[in-house]
């Protein structure tokens, strides 16, 4: 499942880390620099200087309560 998401600073992509690591499957950010793991804060911090990203979770995850957590930087 692909979600269009935006992390507009340093905060909020603090605050899409701490949602990422509650949950036990993989989470990719993805932009054009490239991707990063969005478990870790670091590459969380340089995906801060695109625009809008691509949040990746595999289809055969239960990705529902995730989506919900994520609305605030949907875009």
């Amino acid at each position: 499942m692909i979600f269009n998401i935006r992390i507009k600073d340093s905060e909020e992509a603090q605050k899409l880390n701490a949602i990422a690591t509650k949950y036990p499957f993989d989470i990719w950010i993805h932009g054009k620099q490239g991707q990063a793991d969005a478990k870790s804060l670091l590459g969380l911090m340089l995906m801060t200087m695109e625009n809008e990203v691509k949040l990746v979770v595999e289809d055969d995850v239960d990705y529902k309560h995730l989506k919900k957590d994520i609305e605030p930087f949907m875009v």
